[in-house]
């Protein structure tokens, strides 16, 4: 009796692009005894599977429950078609289609397959700087548009070699349909130029490919070894690198960078010398050796480390090799090195040969380049761990552009973020595309950058945007730059609240209905309030459409503006001013102000001259900081406070108190009490500790009494004061005590490179009314 045959289609949306799909929908179509055909479109993947039902119903949850490691299924939509009689399963040509978009999977590390073939003398890859796989290497920084084939991406210059083309057409091989296969034979080269370098690289000889690669990394290594500075093209741009040991080769690095305190990030050769630098716990050890292998901020420890690699900060940040490029430089290598974005402070990092020849040879004394393009720059991302979870601060190569699934579909939004940490999102069909970190919109260059970087998405994701969201705040080059962009395209533009963004983002990412009150703490640096002050300490509460300002740190007026955010002995003054409280010669924040500074700041005060009202949170850190002697003049953003938490002691007693009546929080009481404490020299470490619970207290304090007032028992913590783990953890902890259930990020960062999705979702949501 034969058997009935169906016919099914089966179309798959999400991220099922440059993850080795379409190799895995073959394997298992075969494994069922299934006939028809797979292949890409501009949309997702398409699918035709003949044989009987019983298998075809196998077959679809298989590919449900089972997909491979790096996808992400949204919907699988099945229509019943007419059989075909098919005699085999085959893997068809990709069709693109214009108005049609898909998520493409973020650059992956090298997996362990691909390592071990790497170190293998029997392999014909061995030691071949470019090997990758399905399950590996380059995607996102590659992909000039989708669908994601070979053709499409900087590989198209590399055409196959024979044992390549063989692998990539053999369904029983790793390298099915590795769109970026390559071997020595047939694909990118790496060679060492050092200083006065070649602009011209040697022409290629097939028979001295291996040796020249040899060659290069024994150069690059020498140079190392030797105290001076390398540029490394990667995968998503060039790092400079040096011996994180050498305090000389460190010193060199700050000077010629311009990077003065700021920590470097270091690249470690395995685990095992992760764990010599540093204390690493079980989720921490997992993020190193992940697919997308971020750099961990990690607690260091006692080590053979230069002191200017991390200078006044207990925290270390490293990563481990990701590419098979960072696994042979560091073989044979017994430190750690520094490996830092390749590029002019405030610039974006460097991804083509000649723009690096220009603008790093005054940095470096040698590059170690190759000649695989990289179209879409990408830094490395950033992260910490919270309660055995991603606490993103940089959210890039790894991650991005890996989207935030929104509920709904709308039409396409365009958010540009704000002025540092700079990210845009663009949505698309229930999906919110987070850009790559970009920087600070400060120059000329990073603008340029952001354009480039939107031109690619809006084009990657062929979604042209209906309607772009800035934030409020006129100054902003972000919000000038999308009020043009508007402009030119006929669209509307809409203007967001800088700190209720930091609110929706984390809705946004849990995945809360827009109309979901919650209690919003929203604590930065600086935001533009609607009052024309600048915010920055703010409970409020809110939901995806509006909110409503419920109690906010006192204002205190902030002497000179943005002079007092790179010096916090500014802050302090003004605290202790707004605090009622003298400014004695004893305390370290008036020592260590110029006295006639001093007398001008105090006229300043008095006058209300060119003093902005605050109500930051971030200043209150950068004040207490500065008043207990840890730092009064900064080189990077937040460094006072960072060099804080990295004090605080769990094993210290006390806490301090803030007073908080209506609409006020009042920090005085607590910094009577810390200039109390410094007077009976408690040590600083139990001051920083205190000063932190106190926070973590008036949290809990204010959101009971919202709670009391509206029933609302959901909080969200937001903003880059939430960084700081330390305040996190004791937040949470007192909010869970009292019963709250309580969001924070897992996703996107805190600070303000997670701004622009939720701006998005906001602007989304207009046409709610907040309630």
């Amino acid at each position: 009796m034969s058997m009935t045959l169906e016919r099914w289609h089966l179309f798959v949306r999400g991220v099922v692009q440059g993850v080795g799909f379409r190799p895995f929908v073959y394997a298992l179509a075969r494994r069922h005894g299934l006939v028809g055909h797979v292949g890409n479109t501009s949309a997702g993947v398409f699918i035709e599977v003949e044989g009987p039902r019983a298998a075809l119903s196998t077959f679809e949850a298989a590919l449900r429950a089972q997909p491979p490691t790096l996808a992400m299924i949204d919907a699988v939509d099945v229509t019943a078609l007419a059989p075909r009689g098919d005699v085999a399963f085959v893997i068809v040509e990709s069709e693109a289609q214009a108005a049609a978009g898909t998520p493409i999977s973020p650059d992956i590390c090298i997996c362990d397959d691909c390592v071990r073939e790497l170190f293998d003398p029997a392999n014909r890859r061995y030691r071949y700087p470019f090997i990758n796989c399905t399950n590996c290497g380059p995607r996102f920084t590659i992909t000039k548009d989708v669908p994601y084939d070979r053709r499409l991406t900087t590989m198209a210059a590399f055409s196959l070699c024979a044992d390549c083309a063989r692998e990539y057409g053999d369904p029983g091989d790793r390298r099915f349909h590795a769109q970026p296969n390559a071997c020595a034979l047939c694909g990118p080269r790496v060679w060492f130029e050092a200083a006065p370098f070649v602009v011209d690289p040697p022409p290629r000889e097939a028979g001295r490919l291996l040796e020249s690669h040899s060659a290069a990394l024994a150069a690059a290594q020498t140079l190392l070894r030797a105290g001076q500075i390398l540029a490394v093209k990667g995968i998503g741009g060039f790092h400079l690198a040096c011996d994180a040991t050498n305090p000389d080769a460190v010193r060199l690095l700050r000077e010629r960078k311009g990077r003065v305190d700021k920590p470097f990030a270091l690249m470690v050769r395995d685990h095992d010398a992760a764990r010599r630098i540093a204390r690493i716990d079980a989720q921490e050890s997992h993020l190193l050796i992940s697919r997308e292998r971020p750099i961990v901020l990690v607690r260091s420890q006692e080590s053979n480390l230069a002191a200017a690699v991390a200078p006044g900060n207990r925290y270390v940040g490293l990563m481990l090799p990701y590419t098979p490029l960072h696994y042979l430089l560091l073989d044979g290598l017994d430190t750690p090195l520094v490996m830092t974005s390749g590029n002019r402070s405030d610039e974006p990092i460097c991804t083509a040969n000649d723009d690096a020849r220009r603008t790093l040879a005054v940095l470096c004394d040698g590059f170690l380049m190759h000649d695989r393009d990289i179209h879409v720059w990408c830094d490395d991302s950033v992260v910490r761990v919270f309660r055995d979870h991603e606490l993103p601060v940089r959210r890039s190569r790894g991650y991005a552009p890996f989207p935030i699934k929104l509920a709904g579909a709308h039409p396409p939004v365009l958010a540009v973020g704000g002025e540092l940490k700079a990210t845009f999102c663009l949505t698309r069909d229930g999906y919110a595309f987070m850009s790559q970190h970009i920087g600070d919109m400060e120059t000329l260059e990073t603008q340029h950058a952001f354009e480039r970087a939107v031109e690619h998405f809006v084009g990657l994701f062929h979604a042209t945007p209906a309607l772009i969201a800035c934030d409020a705040h006129p100054g902003y080059l972000s919000s000038q730059w999308a009020a043009r962009y508007a402009r030119q395209r006929g669209v509307p533009l809409v203007k967001v609240q800088h700190h209720h963004a930091h609110i929706v983002a984390c809705l946004a990412e849990h995945g809360r209905p827009a109309g979901e009150n919650v209690i919003g703490i929203s604590f930065d640096g600086t935001g533009y309030g609607a009052d024309g002050a600048i915010w920055g300490g703010e409970v409020m509460l809110a939901n995806c459409a509006g909110f409503e300002r419920v109690a906010h740190l006192a204002y205190v007026p902030l002497p000179g503006g943005d002079a007092a955010v790179k010096r916090p002995y500014r802050a302090a003054l003004a605290h202790l001013r707004a605090a009622g409280i003298a400014w004695s010669d004893d305390l370290p924040c008036v020592r260590d102000c110029p006295p006639a500074e001093r007398r001008v700041l105090a006229q300043q005060l008095a006058r209300n001259i060119n003093c902005v009202p605050t109500s930051s949170m971030g200043r209150l850190f950068d004040a207490v900081a500065a008043l207990i002697g840890v730092r009064q003049t900064v080189t990077y953003e937040a460094q006072a406070a960072i060099e804080m938490e990295s004090l605080c002691d769990a094993a210290a007693d006390g806490a301090y108190a803030f007073a908080v009546s209506g609409a006020d929080i009042d920090p005085a009481p607590m910094l009577r009490a810390i200039v109390a404490d410094l007077a009976r020299e408690t040590p600083v470490a139990t001051i920083a500790t205190r000063a932190h619970r106190a926070v973590a207290a008036m949290i809990a304090q204010v959101c009971e009494r919202e709670r009391a007032r509206t029933a609302v028992n959901t909080v969200a913590l937001s903003g880059g004061v939430f960084q700081n783990v330390t305040l996190l953890a004791l937040a949470v902890e007192r909010l869970e005590a009292a019963r709250f259930e309580v969001l924070w990020h897992a996703k996107v960062p805190p600070n303000d490179g997670g701004l622009a999705l939720g701006q998005a979702v906001i602007a989304r949501a207009e046409p709610l009314r907040f309630t």
